[in-house]
């Protein structure tokens, strides 16, 4: 039986012949069930902090370089934490961070209605992102409400 080694430039050998370990990065584990990407979205909140009014401070980049504080790294509002937390980008969407959207939606009150009027994702987006943008919310009741929602959640879904 033949022996086959590698070759003498691979990565885990030096120019001796000796070997070494060879580390590999592996990728985060990203959620895979509604009630996952909750928790995941109050930990990025949890994180980079509670904002009101668009997705994330100065979107288009014009007063911070995206290289010096990148989007993921700014605090943003619980949209914003949803869709980050599902694909590691606060602008970028999956069916499962719509999922965890609309019902979030659909638990949450705002001006005394449950649930927006219309059921597409830019209204429920909006719904969320209005109990967001309550005056005197923070980011510890938004990580609670969360948490609460993926507690429901991982009961019923």
């Amino acid at each position: 039986m033949k022996t086959i080694l590698p070759p003498a430039n691979a990565p885990t050998n030096f120019p001796s012949g000796d070997r070494r370990t060879a580390r590999v990065a592996l990728p985060a584990r990203r959620p895979s069930t509604t009630a996952e990407l909750l928790r995941a979205g109050g930990r990025v909140l949890a994180f980079v902090g509670l904002y009101q009014g668009d997705f994330v401070p100065d979107p288009f980049d014009r007063e911070m370089s995206a290289t010096e504080v990148p989007h993921y790294m700014r605090p943003m509002s619980i949209v914003a934490a949803l869709k980050c937390a599902a694909t590691g980008d606060p602008h970028r969407t999956t069916l499962l961070a719509d999922a965890a959207i609309g019902y979030l939606a659909l638990r949450l009150m705002v001006d005394g209605e449950l649930g927006p009027e219309d059921g597409d994702i830019d209204s429920l987006e909006l719904h969320v992102d209005a109990w967001g943008d309550l005056e005197g919310r923070t980011a510890e009741s938004a990580c609670c409400a969360l948490y609460a929602a993926a507690d429901v959640a991982e009961v019923t879904v």
